[in-house]
């Protein structure tokens, strides 16, 4: 998979073991950030890509920020198109009780690499029926 550095101080993802499904995202930052309960902030990785065409890349949040300090990634899982060439970024959001200090180099998020579909979207006045319906938010069961 094609990157390109945009920093000097950016760090390429990198898996934790030989079966991790989601590749760290680094901190690519000139100053430490302090994230206060409830406020947002957007942190740049450094670096862009190239996926080939039909794959998706998936921000999501690291479990254990999210369960030991209550970041996460707001808009998880952010979407990353096969055709942007930005730089990749994360939206985060802080959930927790305490001021949180983002330091550069830090794992704050994980990228999954995804196939996906374009769908081609048919107009229709009817549906097929099925057991479930037009049921929704709960109707299965809790």
């Amino acid at each position: 998979m094609k990157i390109k550095k945009l920093h000097q101080n950016a760090s390429p993802p990198t898996y934790g073991t030989v079966e991790s499904a989601g590749a760290d995202l680094y901190a690519c930052l000139e100053d430490d950030i302090l994230l206060k309960p409830g406020k947002r902030v957007v942190i740049s990785h450094g670096f862009s890509m190239e996926l080939p065409v039909g794959f998706e890349a998936q921000i999501r949040s690291r479990s254990g920020l999210a369960f030991n300090n209550g970041i996460i990634v707001l808009n998880s899982p952010g979407t990353v198109d096969s055709d942007f060439r930005g730089e990749l970024k994360t939206l985060l959001i802080h959930l927790g009780e305490d001021e949180f200090v983002i330091k550069n180099g830090m794992r704050i998020s994980q990228m999954v690499i995804t196939r996906h579909t374009t769908a081609n979207w048919v107009e229709t006045s009817d549906l097929s029926n099925t057991q479930r319906g037009s049921g929704g938010y709960g109707s299965t069961g809790v």
